[in-house]
């Protein structure tokens, strides 16, 4: 059984699909996220959408980290994260303006005090006004904030968006076909929208991240961090504390970057947002665009659950591995094959299209400061399959 496994989470979450498979899949099956009619404009020209997703167990990196250090600017990212990970999958189906977004926040209140609920709902805020100057534009509805200290130990942030949206302009993942290329654009470095560096991490895999890189001290410290029932040999084995520094000869292209980073820092990267990148891309190159997937939970292998049919997907060119994943690894033990499923490994967004329209995205995003490039293929097949070179080996999914 995987580390994964035994920590109590799964990357594909078979038990979560099992229990929804009997529910309306909505307008189209293939689609990264479910669309339904316009209920509420009544309009058969338009649909409707209503997405739920939030920052993880990333909220207990940020716990320990406010601890240690005391700085509860830290929340801010984690308020990033949840409303990235709603707003990253509606960019999926070629959704990216008028947005609204409720937030629900589950708190323990022995622990997590009224002060760490203002970073975090002002932090939404001013991401939400951040991504305005881009022409994304967001309503911000309030939510729920619960004490629920019996059910939470220490804080979950969580958020639901919403929208409708005309129907000639949704992408629904049915074209994709054999002569796509795939264009893959990095979840690492520093957009210009960015004020730091980004490690990539995104907000998956981050129990992971968590215990394989942090050290017992914080099994001693804060027992409030994880499940007391887990195994001993499970629970935070790796070497180091959150702040210690991270010497920027191990991160690529580091030389661009001159802040120092902690290992704290690094975990705790905001969740990259592709919205600037893909309102361009969708107003652009719409009708060449014949899939976009979101590589969130599953990482490298979400694309095979939005296929529309048989085909085989070949990632022959995948990015260098920022250094977070490098150092998961290497202190995990946790093979090629599962890591690929975990995380993204280096792009969280990827497009399907044509070879020239995957050249133009590729200057549009560098424009950004988001390093693209063709990742993979897809051709005809018997059966879905995945195909990753990773290493000089081929992983078959």
């Amino acid at each position: 059984m995987s580390l994964y496994s035994q920590r109590g989470v799964s990357a594909q979450k078979e038990e979560v699909h099992k229990a929804i498979q009997k529910l309306d899949q909505g307008l189209y099956e293939h689609a990264f996220c479910k669309m339904y009619p316009d209920f509420i404009g009544g309009d058969s020209d338009f649909v409707n959408l209503m997405h739920a997703d939030g920052a993880g167990t990333k909220s207990i990196l940020a716990y320990m980290y406010w601890k240690e250090t005391g700085d509860i600017s830290v929340w801010k990212g984690i308020a990033q994260d949840a409303v990235a990970m709603n707003l990253d999958d509606l960019l999926c189906v070629g959704i990216y303006d008028n947005l609204l977004f409720s937030s629900t926040i589950d708190r323990n209140k022995s622990v997590i005090p009224g002060e760490v609920l203002e970073q975090v709902i002002n932090g939404t805020q001013e991401f939400f006004d951040e991504l305005k100057r881009f022409g994304v534009n967001i309503q911000y509805l309030g939510g729920e904030t619960a004490d629920v200290g019996d059910v939470v130990r220490t804080i979950a942030v969580n958020g639901t968006m919403m929208a409708r949206w005309k129907k000639k302009g949704v992408i629904t993942n049915a074209k994709i076909k054999p002569g796509n290329v795939v264009v893959g654009f990095a979840s690492s470095g520093r957009a210009v929208y960015e004020n730091a560096y980004n490690s990539g991490i995104g907000s998956n895999g981050l129990t992971s991240a968590r215990h394989d890189v942090l050290s017992k001290h914080y099994a001693k410290t804060y027992p409030e961090t994880f499940e007391p029932a887990l195994k001993e040999e499970v629970v935070y084995i790796g070497k180091h504390r959150m702040t210690d520094n991270v010497p920027f000869s191990d991160i690529e292209k580091a030389e661009t970057y001159s802040e120092n980073l902690n290992i704290g820092k690094l975990i705790l990267s905001p969740t990259r947002t592709y919205a600037p990148l893909m309102k361009v891309l969708l107003e652009n190159y719409f009708d060449k665009i014949d899939g976009v997937i979101h590589c969130s939970g599953g990482g490298q292998t979400k694309c095979m659950k939005y296929l529309p049919q048989p085909l085989k997907v070949i990632k022959d060119n995948l990015f260098e591995p920022p250094y977070i994943f490098k150092l998961i690894q290497q202190y995990s033990g946790t093979d090629d094959r599962e890591m690929y499923q975990v995380f993204n490994m280096g792009h969280r967004l990827e497009v399907f299209t044509d070879e020239a329209t995957a050249f133009k995205m590729i200057n549009d995003a560098n424009a950004l400061g988001i390093e693209a490039q063709i990742v993979g293929r897809v051709d005809d097949a018997d059966k879905k399959e995945l195909c990753l070179h990773v290493n000089g080996q081929k992983i078959i999914y």
